[in-house]
């Protein structure tokens, strides 16, 4: 057997627990070597070089020590000069030899030892191979000349008294306290200090001439009129002031040489200090310098981050930021990596923004720019994306990286970011608030198609007003459109509100009815303390509670209103206004308006989403009686609500049998893709399968079907085309609000894209799965490609603004084509809707433009004069924007910065437009007052019979009325409708018709040709006249064709060569045109929102309220909601999500 002891080898010394104890004895006989780094750095050289030069604090004590020696040499001459006895006599040897006692020598011999010893010790510590770059340095000159004269009278007591230039240390005070101030901010870790080092060296510059010229003066004058120091000075002051009274002047030769010498040296010294201190000044202005680190502790301020500051986006945000009255004395700091331009640079001048805005050029990346901006101390950091860049995508980027930055250097600081794309929203999720511009804007323009003007409506949301536009006006809807336009979202706790204490306990529509009956202001949302999400209109199943947030609408928050009751009013003699004291709060009685209460219920069928109507209560009795709305209930009876249930779309029972077909194939639950990350699952009308790719191209027939235009397919209802240039992820926020599960199936509305390039396959994997929706390749410059997608029977044209127009040389040209194209739409399709994004506001005015309209003039009139009396809101008297047809994304900038003050702003605003769903919050949508809704008569007994029948809440009324024409406006438009006669109908009314008639009749109809060509016209018609005259009553069929002919061309209006254009190109392309109505236009009616109206509003014909319903959901059982969402998962069982990132 083998010893297992000699087979295992023993264990190293370092393992053994003996040698743990003992230590480890055994690493002397290693072969390992120690090293030891930086040997260099133990000489006794640079030990000393640590010491003096590369150490920051010690060096710093040293300067600080040089420094004062040569303010104690200069010290000691001025006292060696003071106690001098003035000698008698001019001769030379005074000047060269001076009176020094023995104490005063000893010190200014001590002083010379330690500096000459310093000098020399800092050149060896600094000597780099050159000895004489050592010698020949000014400091060392001027030191030799200073201290080695001392020394030597050490060895050579007969010169003691040799006369020794001190007065020159200045300058080597001067140098050591250049040296010292440079330690110091190298030290603190200070690098703003360009400006202060140069006004440091020109102070010390100046004061170093003027001591120099005093003593030197002063001493050559030994030999003429013994001047003392105070006359030197006297004489240096008035002669550097160039003023030269001449009482003091110089006699010797040498004096006046050093004099002339002086004024050399103050002329080529002092211009180049000056000219580096201007430069530096300049370059600060530039810069913008720094905050105020004091400032930012006692005063409050924000930061507004940005690529490139334009004039109006400036102006945009100081008007919304500072409309606040809490804001008024916050400091914006603005922080921009470009320089200042002119409109800027003259509107931060203005005294009301020169002592609030500061403008700093830096970069939000830089730590050392965000230190400059004390972003560690700011209340809020705004950070705008610049919009008017062709490749948005690089912006976001941009974007983000400032975000990031800005987070990690202040954590805490609140952020509020504007990003371009949906796709990078994801990435700045940990902001405070965040606003997507693609977003909002598609969302926007989808509900413009269903809730028209809805991008109006918000627009006046989120602006800051006082509701004064337009009251100077003399026409009354001005008045009432700009009044109404002072209405925003307010918040208050219910037990702190006069407004809504009194209703706690009671249902949500019960307080939102009768606090707009008694105080005008409209209840729209709730939230719970306990719950950050808000419900908008969670209907009348909702109990408010004491410590509910409610959110509403009115002129001014609560904070800010004061109270009269009736009584009071008449006691007052006030008289009734629409809007009374000072919040003008509409207080009316609306008792009388109400009528009488009935205690029977309304008809409890369900209506349709989109198109409500107002059911005649049946009397049984007396048919004179006016008809009456049952109470709205203040806890909700399940009998009194119309639960309409639209996951089963009751509304449908009665559709024909190809619809109900239809309809089988549709089925509600969520997208099964999302084609960005961050996206609101919408619980939406989806297919039970997906729509092959190929079928999604609108104009290509394939396999499926052979449909190659809009027309082929035959939809019931009417088209919404949106002409864009790409297919971004944002274009999907357009869809989903139009199929939305709250949207009747037999309104739904067929979408075709009108796309400049081909869709990527993400885009159309979250599109297939929507039913109706369509694409094709094309552009609005060309009308047969309008005419294949159906433009000719669409019910809304959506123009969004291109990318690649937003390079324009100049800024506001960014929208010509967009306008130009819409023009040409506006021109041949005058009956069809065309809502237009674009990027500039001010634009707005060339929107359907025609240059002869002179209600369109005195429009633009009014325009600029709100704007001059500094109202926020001036473009919103031009008719397209009031209407709705137009809109720029630019105008929600503020709904950013309302958000710094009104946090739930983005929130409100993102649930009205359907981009976020809340279970328990309700939806935005409209109903139209028809004739048989006209027996409710005010805006008030409509509140109450929603309230107290579907729980539904009105927020605002769309009107349009017809548009007051002037004599000659009338006769243009008639002249352009009027259809033009032949020559027989022509002659047979001039016979019937008395000539004065008949001449009027042939000036109307030809008013527009006229005014073109009034020569060509008047002979053409009196050629006409004579040929039918001379010729025989029977004459032959080609002459009275070509008769014809002739006059049906020059009778034809422009109108009607824009119809023959379109139906010629319809015909050619193998369209029909019937269905093609070229005469229908809207030329003659403006439209304008009422926000929030009076009770006593009068309802008129064609009126769409704007109203908040409850979510269908929230009535549902658990048992019944969790059936219908189930068919949720019908879809994409067998299919892989792919997100673009």
């Amino acid at each position: 057997m083998v010893d297992v002891e000699s087979e295992v080898p023993p264990l190293p010394p370092r393992y053994r627990f003996r040698d743990l104890l003992l230590g480890d004895q055994g690493w002397q006989n290693d072969d390992r070597v120690q090293v030891e780094f930086y040997m260099n750095e133990n000489t006794f050289k640079e030990r000393l070089k640590l010491f003096f030069i590369k150490n920051q604090r010690s060096s710093l004590r040293i300067r600080l020590f040089n420094f004062s020696l040569k303010l104690l040499s200069c010290l000691l001459y001025i006292i060696r000069v003071l106690l001098e006895n003035p000698s008698q006599g001019n001769e030379w040897s005074h000047i060269f030899w001076v009176n020094r006692s023995l104490p005063l020598w000893g010190l200014q011999v001590s002083v010379a030892l330690i500096s000459l010893f310093e000098t020399i010790l800092l050149g060896y510590l600094s000597y780099k191979g050159n000895i004489w770059e050592q010698i020949l340095r000014v400091p060392f000159i001027l030191e030799i000349i200073n201290a080695v004269p001392f020394i030597i009278s050490i060895f050579w007591p007969s010169l003691r008294n040799l006369f020794v230039p001190v007065f020159l240390n200045c300058w080597l005070a001067k140098h050591a306290l250049e040296n010292m101030i440079n330690d110091l901010h190298r030290a603190i870790q200070r690098t703003q200090s360009a400006m202060f080092n140069q006004v440091l060296i020109l102070i010390s510059t100046l004061l170093c001439l003027i001591f120099t010229c005093i003593c030197g003066i002063q001493h050559l004058e030994r030999i003429g009129k013994k001047l003392n120091l105070f006359d030197s000075l006297y004489f240096c002051i008035v002669t550097f002031s160039t003023v030269g009274f001449g009482d003091v002047t110089p006699e010797t030769w040498p004096s006046k040489l050093f004099v002339v010498a002086m004024i050399c040296v103050a002329l080529v010294v002092l211009p180049i200090q000056f000219e580096q201190l201007a430069y530096l000044w300049m370059e600060r202005q530039k810069s913008g310098g720094n905050y105020s680190r004091h400032r930012a502790q006692t005063e409050k301020h924000v930061v507004l981050c940005v690529s490139s500051l334009k004039i109006d986006l400036l102006m945009d945000f100081l008007n919304e930021f500072y409309a606040h009255p809490r804001l008024q004395d916050y400091y914006v700091v603005i922080l921009c990596p470009t320089e200042m331009d002119a409109q800027v640079r003259r509107v931060l001048q203005i005294p009301m923004w020169a002592q609030r805005v500061i403008y700093l050029q830096g970069s939000a990346l830089k730590d050392q720019d965000l230190l400059r901006a004390k972003m560690d101390d700011a209340e809020a950091c705004f950070i705008l994306s610049s919009r008017c860049e062709v490749d948005r995508t690089s912006s976001d980027h941009q974007t983000i990286l400032r975000a990031w930055a800005v987070k990690d250097f202040a954590p805490n600081c609140p952020l509020y970011v504007q990003i371009l794309k949906p796709e990078n929203k994801f990435h700045i999720k940990f902001a405070d608030h965040v606003v997507c511009e693609e977003e909002f804007k598609y969302a926007m323009l989808a509900l413009n198609c269903v809730c028209p003007a809805t991008s109006t409506l918000i627009t006046l949301l989120v602006h800051t007003s006082r509701g004064q536009e337009g009251q100077q006006s003399p026409e009354q809807w001005q008045k009432t459109y700009g009044r109404c336009s002072g209405n925003e979202v307010y918040h208050i706790v219910l037990e702190e509100s006069t407004f809504f204490a009194e209703y706690e306990g009671k249902s949500f529509t019960y307080a939102s009815f009768h606090a707009h009956k008694k105080f005008g202001v409209c209840l729209i949302g709730v939230r719970r303390e306990d719950n950050k999400n808000i419900l908008l209109n969670p209907g009348p199943r909702y109990i408010l509670n004491a410590t509910d947030i409610c959110f509403y609408i009115n002129i001014t928050k609560e904070e800010n209103s004061a109270f009269k009751n009736q009584d009071q009013q008449r006691k007052s003699n006030i008289p009734r206004s629409f809007y009374h004291g000072p919040s003008r709060l509409p207080v009316h009685s609306i008792i009388a308006s109400m009528g009488t209460v009935a205690i029977d219920l309304q008809d409890t069928s369900c209506r349709p989403a989109s198109g409500p109507t107002l059911s005649l209560p049946v009397e049984g009795g007396r048919e004179a009686r006016r008809p009456s709305i049952a109470p709205v209930l203040e806890v909700a009876d399940a009998a009194s609500i119309q639960t309409c249930d639209l996951l089963s779309d009751q509304s449908e029972d009665e559709a024909a049998p190809d619809e109900e077909a239809a309809g089988a194939e549709y089925a509600k639950g969520y997208p099964p893709y999302s084609p960005y990350i961050g996206s609101s699952p919408t619980f939406c009308h989806l297919l039970q399968e997906k729509v092959p790719f190929c079928c999604l191209r609108l104009d290509k027939s394939c396999q499926h079907n052979y449909y190659e235009d809009a027309k082929a397919y035959g939809f019931k209802n009417k088209l919404i085309i949106v002409a864009a240039e790409t297919a971004g992820n944002g274009l999907y926020n357009f869809i989903v609000p139009l199929r939305a599960y709250y949207r009747p199936k037999k309104e739904l509305n067929p979408i075709v894209l009108l796309l400049d390039n081909p869709p990527d396959m993400h885009f159309l994997d979250a599109i297939c799965w929507f039913p109706m929706v369509y694409y094709m390749v094309g552009s609005i410059d060309n009308l047969d490609d309008l005419l294949r997608c159906g433009v000719s029977f669409a019910a809304n044209m959506v123009v969004v603004d291109k990318e690649s127009t937003m390079s324009a040389e100049e800024d506001y040209m960014a929208d010509a084509k967009t306008i130009v194209n819409v023009q040409t739409l506006f021109r041949l399709f005058s009956s069809l809707s065309i809502i237009t994004e674009l990027t500039h506001p001010a634009n707005m005015r060339f929107m359907q433009f025609r240059a002869k309209d002179c209600y369109s003039l005195a429009l633009s009139k009014l325009e600029k004069k709100e704007r001059e009396r500094g109202s926020n809101l001036a473009f919103m008297f031009r008719l397209p924007f009031a209407a709705g047809r137009v809109f720029s994304i630019s105008m929600l900038d503020t709904l950013l910065y309302q958000s710094f003050v009104k946090e739930y702003m983005i929130s409100i605003t993102r649930l009205l437009l359907g981009l976020d769903t809340i279970p328990g919050s309700g939806f935005l949508c409209s109903m139209k007052i028809t004739e048989e809704d006209l027996w409710i008569r005010t805006y008030a007994r409509l509140y109450q019979k929603l309230c107290s029948s579907t729980g539904d809440v009105p927020i605002g009324v769309y009107r349009t009325e017809s548009q007051r024409l002037t004599a000659s406006e009338s006769r243009e438009i008639a002249s352009q409708s009027q259809i033009s006669i032949n020559v027989e109908e022509w002659e047979d009314t001039k016979d019937c018709k008395e000539p004065g008639h008949h001449r009027s009749l042939h000036r109307n109809s030809t008013s527009s040709d006229q005014s073109e060509h009034p020569l060509l016209r008047r002979k053409s018609m009196q050629w006409a006249r004579r040929l039918s005259r001379k010729g025989p009553k029977h004459s032959g069929k080609t002459a009275e064709k070509i008769t014809q002919q002739r006059l049906n061309l020059y009778r034809r209006s422009e109108r009607q060569e824009l119809a023959e254009l379109v139906k010629n190109r319809m015909k050619h392309l193998g369209l029909s045109t019937v269905g093609y109505d070229e005469m229908n236009d809207h030329q003659s009616t403006l439209s304008y929102i009422l926000i929030n109206p009076s009770p006593d509003t009068r309802l008129e014909l064609n009126d769409v309220v704007y109203l908040i319903r409850p979510d269908p959901l929230s009535y549902l059982p658990n048992s019944e909601a969790s059936r219908k969402n189930s068919v949720c998962n019908i879809t994409g069982h067998d299919s892989r999500e792919e997100t673009q990132l």
